[in-house]
């Protein structure tokens, strides 16, 4: 492998053909400005890699996806760099290199973020705020909010297709070929992939279409290909909840100050099913206050939110005991003040969300959480922002079937989870390591979504990277590896 520092890689052009279905195309690469730079006492380099916006017409049009490129400082360092990119999927990924110098990840090697195709520093970006004003305008005006959602996925779509993007060309598919002909003509021979939540599933649909060089995996949370997550949000929004709930009922220095919650709140829940509330919200900047109408969907919703914020976790037992006694003031206007302030799923969550997951759930099984948690069947309210009938309006196709199927891999894997996670629950690393024999497993308890990024996850990272083969090591009895 040559060096990753030398410089004239930024403006490589890599003359090899790659073929799919029966055409080729020849990736490059080209300097660019950095969206973001590491700290300063590391070098960055910046580029663009340029691809086909969809390999079954490789002759079409060709997209722009920035990476970064941080070198390690340390002289000795090894010749296999570690590759990040975000999940959502939406998200963007090159922000994570300005707290790099803090991390393990460049002390002995190079790292390297990259922009995932039509997310936010990517040419075309996909971004649209059609969806989150159509939110906005159905609370200010108590209109449907499912079919005023469905007007902006509508009015986004068509602005994408009049700038001429190919929506079909945005999947997991697509961006694992990405990632592969990055590490070709960055000509990278042995690289770490590192990836989070959604890039948790993308990170081995890579090791499975091209294995050539993948030295080990590190994956954060990660939603597995083969899992249908539309399936399962609401049993994982309950283990989790559950998770809370029953460690606050079992702790006997607290003493149950709010009483036993977990049976009162599905019974509270169960009672205002189909009921409405009202309050007096005034958004940011706005001049008069709006009365606004939710219910028990919103309550959910912003139980949704803290139980990713790993900081608030401990707050659960008194936000629920509140709820209960019908004080949602507070509650539902930091929701709102969320609506409000978001501009809903970019068509690149979309185009990933519908082609990938929703396009092979299957709606009898999502329907049979329903019976299983009934205070939710009449919230009126999604887990996920994407869902079955705005993937109607997006109109994709579902990415090849192969792609959804698990596979086995010799490949070493460090799988981190929360136990608190309402979204990628543990028990997709167990699965996962079936498949993965040389994969190891570790724990956060009272963690939630993507504790491995965290700052304690760091040193786990560290001995993987070090030696993949060997198994971690936690000093920490919260913190547990198996």
């Amino acid at each position: 492998m040559k060096k990753l520092s030398i410089i004239t890689l930024v403006s490589l052009s890599v003359n090899v053909a790659f073929a799919q279905k029966k055409a080729t195309y020849t990736p490059k690469i080209e300097p660019c400005p950095c969206a973001f730079k590491a700290d300063s006492s590391l070098k960055t380099i910046c580029g663009y890699l340029i691809v086909p916006e969809n390999r079954n017409k490789p002759n079409g049009k060709t997209i722009k996806l920035p990476y970064i490129i941080a070198e390690s400082n340390n002289p000795n360092k090894k010749k296999d760099p570690v590759l990040f990119t975000g999940g959502g999927p939406g998200a963007s990924s090159l922000g994570f290199i300005r707290s790099v110098h803090n991390r393990s990840l460049i002390r002995d090697r190079d790292f390297i973020t990259f922009e995932q195709r039509g997310t936010h520093f990517a040419v075309p970006n996909l971004n649209c705020n059609d969806i989150g004003e159509a939110l906005k305008k159905a609370f200010i005006y108590n209109l449907p909010k499912d079919s005023m959602i469905l007007v902006g996925v509508k009015q986004c779509r068509a602005k994408l297709v009049a700038q001429g993007i190919d929506l079909a060309g945005y999947n997991t598919v697509e961006s694992a070929a990405d990632i592969e002909d990055l590490r070709k003509v960055l000509k990278i021979d042995s690289l770490n992939l590192f990836g989070a939540s959604y890039s948790g599933g993308l990170m081995p649909t890579v090791l499975k279409n091209h294995p050539d060089g993948i030295r080990s995996l590190i994956l954060d949370s990660p939603l597995p290909e083969f899992v249908n997550i539309d399936e399962e949000e609401l049993v994982n929004f309950n283990e989790a909840l559950n998770t809370v709930l029953t460690k606050y009922e079992a702790d006997t220095i607290a003493k149950l100050p709010y009483g036993k919650l977990k049976d009162k709140f599905k019974q509270y829940f169960t009672g205002i099913t189909g009921k409405d509330f009202t309050i007096k919200y005034l958004p940011k900047d706005a001049k008069d206050s709006l009365t606004i109408h939710y219910s028990q969907g919103e309550l959910i919703g912003y139980l949704l939110d803290v139980l990713y914020d790993f900081s608030r976790i401990k707050d659960i037992p008194f936000i629920v005991s509140e709820m209960i006694q019908g004080r949602h003031q507070l509650y539902i206007k930091s929701f709102l003040d969320g609506i409000f302030r978001n501009g809903g799923p970019s068509g690149m969550r979309l185009s990933v969300y519908c082609s990938d997951k929703m396009a092979f759930a299957r709606d009898v099984v999502i329907k049979q959480q329903y019976q299983l948690y009934p205070y939710m069947a009449g919230a009126g309210y999604y887990v996920n922002d994407v869902y079955r009938s705005m993937c109607d309006c997006w109109k994709v196709p579902p990415i090849v079937d192969e792609t959804k199927m698990p596979f086995y891999s010799k490949v070493p894997v460090l799988l981190g989870g929360g136990d608190t996670d309402p979204a990628t629950r543990p028990i997709y690393n167990d699965m996962m390591h079936h498949f993965m024999p040389n994969s190891q497993r570790v724990l956060f308890k009272g963690r939630s979504h993507c504790p491995t990024m965290r700052g304690d996850g760091d040193s786990f990272i560290s001995q993987f990277l070090n030696n993949p083969y060997k198994k971690v090591v936690s000093t920490n009895k919260d913190i547990i590896v198996y």
